[in-house]
């Protein structure tokens, strides 16, 4: 040891080896660095940091090497090899990417460690490659022990510094022991190694080695190797900007919402803390508004969705513009959009909801066109209407739904028996939906008769009407006109249509006689151009003859788009399956659909008909609804027949079929057939319809992911 501090001290220039320090110590900082951006990397990305971190450590380890051994003074004339000097540094650069290669080959510190012994075994190949190139004009003996010495110590540390380095959690610590390691395990190397050399000048007119020039030479290696590092870090510096850059955008994109940059659900309920915070820290209330867009859908519908997206960046911006100190707006979903607000009194809250509004109102202009809007708006207090911030969330979405079923103006507090009614709402959606999976509804039927006797005097059955049932298991019977609404807004109503067809097509393939089955369509459904394919795929499935299938809508599935509703009924007619015009009387009963449309039955509303035999009105509105259809040759059929009276002024004014409770409740399948109305016919391999793929399953569920198909009707 004291024979290394001897070299150290009298054999060497201080100022240049203090120089040698410097370079080393910013050549391994960098190479680690770069190396330590590889954990993280992967594939070809990985490669290309180990490269760079090989040619930037390569050069700081010859340089250090090269002004290192001119810092050394043998005592005798020197001369350098520039081919073995050259040769030097491509073993430097070449050892450190094979190293660094095998280091990150596994995610396992074994591999770490063989790779840092590889990166110790290239300073050592370095080293005595470039003093081979150091030609020394005297007599020199190498001591090996002390040789095998430098040998082992770089590698021994070298394994230390990178299995610190491939560390997963990896910190600035860490680098730093491991920078620290290598500039120890060099050094180490060199005046372990420079100490085994013994030199012995000898009596020559060689002239001295000029000091001056060694120190010039050494400063020019210098300035060469902060070029070549400086390369190294400004690649590191750039990526680093780079990724900072792409964090922080990741991180705009986590947090806000990228069509109309304002704060998405998640950022929104995190700002929600520090609103809560500010107002128990200032003894205030924090108020959160809900808004839903009303007939957003239709913009996308008419328009298109780059317009309705233009309609949400344009009132987005409307929105932001106008808010104060203190004040939020966050997207949420679709057309939702949540606010809050710190406030004293509720007056600041209302204000601030009709400013909002008023920004809404004001047309958005798109080309040529001008777009109105308006929002449903729904709020809740705290502390008033909830303790914990996503019970004050839901809430305001509460209040907002509240608002929107019943059309009303200006802003909705959240009530907490309001909130009990809505919640029990969603309870129910839920428990219709498992009640869809576990097959727990069912179809009644109730029969539509001819009310023209036949010779017999008694009335001809024409057909029955599908009305779709529900037995909950502790509640007992629900009323559709419960849990049909409920599903409509939960998006159900589109499994529910479809399992209703299914079924009364099942159902009405098995009767005997072959009557007719009705079925409901709804208004949405009856727009959607995959209609005529699914009850195209549903006869197949069934069997079921398409002449005995009517299909029911009313005229609120007409009036949005006649030009596509008029194609599609022509589709379904082509098929052969007959379509009624459902509640006439009642909502538009236009005229004009009747000369559009080609129906093949006209169902007369019960709205009427209960009160024919004393309301000379009534009677009066029956009589032209049935010179109506008996000039325009379209059977009609009377609903919601209850009493014989009514029965017979029908039959008197020369209604043509009738349906109600006089003439039969809906029933089951099997409660028909147990009363003689209906007989079961067996179905045999030649009744069967031809195999259907499954594969017109996945067709039919992706028809209902797009709109609500057919509905039961309410009865």
């Amino acid at each position: 040891m004291l024979k290394v501090l001897n070299c150290i001290f009298t054999q060497h220039n201080i100022p240049l080896v203090g120089l040698a320090v410097i370079i080393c110590l910013f050549g391994s900082f960098i190479t680690l660095r770069l190396l330590q951006r590889s954990v993280s990397a992967h594939g070809s990305q990985r490669l290309g940091w180990q490269f760079l971190a090989a040619v930037a450590g390569g050069g700081g380890i010859w340089a250090t090497h090269f002004v290192a051994v001119l810092a050394y003074d043998p005592k005798a004339p020197i001369s350098v090899d520039p081919t073995l000097t050259v040769l030097s540094l491509v073993i430097a650069v070449v050892g450190l990417c094979i190293s660094f290669v095998v280091s990150g080959y596994r995610p396992h510190m074994l591999f770490a460690a063989i790779g840092g012994a590889l990166t110790g075994g290239s300073f050592a190949a370095t080293h005595y490659t470039g003093m081979f190139a150091y030609r020394i004009i005297a007599f020199v003996e190498w001591n090996v022990s002390y040789v095998v010495a430098s040998i082992a110590i770089p590698v021994v540390l070298g394994a230390l510094s990178l299995m610190l380095i491939w560390q997963r959690k990896a910190s600035n610590k860490k680098l730093a022991a491991a920078v620290g390691l290598m500039v120890l395990g060099f050094f180490a190397l060199h005046f372990t190694g420079m100490t085994a050399l013994t030199v012995t000048p000898m009596i020559s007119s060689f002239p001295k080695t000029d000091m001056h020039a060694v120190i010039a030479l050494a400063l020019a290696v210098s300035v060469l190797t902060t070029i070549i590092l400086s390369a190294g870090i400004t690649s590191y510096l750039i990526d680093t900007k780079l990724r900072e850059a792409s964090q922080n955008e990741l991180h705009y994109l986590a947090v806000h919402d990228p069509l109309t940059g304002l704060e998405n659900r998640s950022s929104f309920k995190s700002s929600l803390i520090e609103k809560l915070d500010d107002a128990i820290a200032d003894k205030r209330k924090l108020g959160v508004i809900g808004l839903d867009l009303n007939r957003f859908k239709d913009i996308n519908e008419r328009m298109g969705h780059a317009a309705g997206d233009e309609v949400l960046r344009v009132l987005s911006r409307r929105m932001s513009d106008i808010l104060w100190d203190g004040e939020m707006i966050a997207r949420i979903g679709g057309d939702e959009f949540a606010a809050a607000k710190t406030f004293s009194d509720r007056s600041e809250l209302v204000a601030f909801a009709e400013r909002l509004a008023g920004a809404l109102r004001r047309p958005v202009e798109l080309g040529v066109s001008e777009i109105e809007m308006n929002a449903s708006f729904g709020a809740a207090v705290w502390p008033d209407d909830a303790r914990e911030l996503d019970e004050l969330v839901s809430n305001a979405e509460l209040a907002v739904c509240h608002t929107k079923d019943n059309f009303l103006d200006g802003i909705g507090f959240y009530d907490a028996e309001i909130g009990t009614k809505l919640r029990e709402r969603h309870k129910l959606a839920d428990e219709l939906r498992l009640a869809l999976e576990r097959d727990q509804l069912e179809v009644h039927y109730q029969v539509q008769v001819s009310l023209a006797t036949d010779e017999a005097g008694k009335d001809e059955v024409q057909g029955f009407e599908a009305l779709l049932r529900w037995t909950h298991p502790e509640k007992g019977p629900i009323s559709p006109a419960e849990f049909i609404p409920v599903a409509e807004e939960n998006g159900l109503i589109a499994p529910l249509g479809a399992w209703v067809l299914r079924r009364a097509c099942r159902d009405a393939a098995q009767w005997e006689p072959g009557y007719r089955v009705a079925v409901n369509v709804s208004a949405v459904q009856f727009t959607n151009p995959r209609l005529p394919q699914l009850v195209h795929e549903v006869l197949l499935e069934t069997g079921l003859s398409p002449h005995r299938l009517e299909l029911e809508l009313t005229e609120t599935a007409l009036v949005e788009d006649r030009v596509r509703s008029l194609h599609i009924m022509r589709q379904i007619k082509d098929l052969g399956v007959g379509i009624a015009l459902d509640d006439f009387g009642t909502g538009y009963s236009s005229l004009d659909v009747l000369r559009v449309f080609p129906f093949d039955k006209i169902k007369l509303d019960k709205a009427f008909v209960s009160g024919i035999e004393r309301d000379r009105q009534c009677k009066a509105i029956v009589r032209a609804v049935l010179a109506l259809g008996n000039s325009l040759e379209i059977p009609v059929l009377a609903e919601g027949i209850e009493t014989s009276d009514q029965l017979a002024v029908l039959r008197a004014e020369g209604c043509d079929a009738g349906q109600g409770f006089f003439l039969g409740r809906p029933s089951s399948m099997d409660a028909l057939i147990a009363a003689g109305a209906l007989n079961r016919r067996i179905i045999t391999s030649e009744d069967s319809p031809q195999p259907i793929k499954q594969a017109r399953e996945a067709d039919s569920d992706a028809f209902r992911q797009e709109t609500p198909p057919i509905t039961a009707a309410v009865g």
